[in-house]
């Protein structure tokens, strides 16, 4: 005898006739449109009373999305372990990019909107939910258009790339960092005091960008270094020199007629009320932090100018007081 008369037995209680109704139905029923297994349908083709038709029809219902729900997070975390690789392979190819990071989190949006739109009979639901063109219009042009414009400035951002991951930049309102991540949202810059600020991507596109790193062309900064008046001008010379090439965070930077790579000459350019000024173009890689640049080398400087015996002046004032 087969399970389905063994369940039909004389008692006929709920337990008996569900175990019937869940053994033919999930069998044969599961993955058929959840619209059509109604508890007119199983009283018709399951000769259920109503309130079993409907005690059935629930359960089933609820079995249906629980198992749905498993296999799509299922295929969501499959999916996402699949792009993660897809990626890290393009990185350990290509290096680490803007455009790489955008596109990576581009992808895992187009998965959840695949396993969200797909399984749910995408037709009824926009049917259902929206209802018209007029309704749909109205929702993304007011609720989502930060949203849209955020990705659109992203998509931007990572094709005509004003900066890349790893980039020392400097906004017009004064923010400078390095750029550490771009989302679908913002642009993640570590600050110099290490802070990590988020800017919104349509935000972001409209800022003027210094780029320090653009190219890979060495930055520069300019260093004045003031002393006294009897100093030996050409020695002095010497000696700041030498001190910016021992330091570990410079780097030959000025192009020679030959094509080399030199430093750059330390040049006396002015005559102040106390001290004379001698000024130094130091070049230096863009990964180095500029504080850090100019901390060493001022050191260095200093303390290679007291060893050499060169005054380094500072400004004094003589206060005359007279009885009368």
């Amino acid at each position: 005898m087969g399970t389905g008369t063994l369940c039909r037995g004389a008692d006929k209680s709920v337990p008996v006739l569900m175990c019937d109704t869940l053994g033919g139905i999930v069998t044969k029923q599961f993955f058929v449109n959840m619209d059509e297994i109604s508890s007119e349908f199983l009283q018709k083709h399951y000769g259920l009373d109503p309130v079993t038709a409907n005690i059935a029809e629930l359960i089933l219902t609820i079995l249906f999305y629980i198992a749905l729900f498993a296999l799509c997070f299922l295929g969501w975390k499959l999916l996402q372990k699949l792009n993660k690789k897809i990626f890290q392979k393009l990185r350990e190819k290509h290096g680490d990019s803007m455009a790489l990071q955008f596109l990576e989190k581009l992808c895992s949006l187009g998965i959840a909107l695949f396993l969200i739109i797909v399984p749910f009979n995408w037709d009824s639901l926009r049917q259902s939910i929206f209802g018209s063109a007029a309704v749909l219009t109205a929702i993304v042009g007011f609720a989502a258009q930060d949203v849209i414009k955020d990705i659109l400035a992203g998509i931007q951002i990572s094709i005509y790339k004003p900066f890349d991951i790893g980039d020392r930049i400097k906004l017009e309102d004064g923010t400078a960092g390095i750029v550490e991540n771009i989302t679908m949202r913002h642009v993640v810059i570590k600050r110099i005091d290490t802070v990590r600020e988020m800017i919104p991507n349509s935000k972001m596109n409209t800022y003027s960008v210094i780029n320090y790193s653009y190219d890979n062309v060495p930055r520069s900064a300019q260093l004045k270094f003031p002393v006294g008046y009897r100093s030996d001008i050409r020695k002095t010379k010497q000696v700041i020199r030498q001190a910016i090439i021992d330091s570990p965070y410079t780097i030959p930077g000025k192009r020679m007629k030959d094509g080399t790579m030199d430093y750059a000459p330390i040049y006396f350019i002015e005559i102040a009320d106390n001290a004379l000024i001698m000024t130094a173009l130091v070049y230096f890689e863009d990964g180095t932090p500029t504080e850090i640049l100019k901390d060493d080398v001022n050191t260095a400087v200093f303390e290679a100018l007291a060893a050499n015996g060169i005054e380094i002046p500072y400004g004094y004032t003589n206060v005359i007081l007279k009885n009368e």
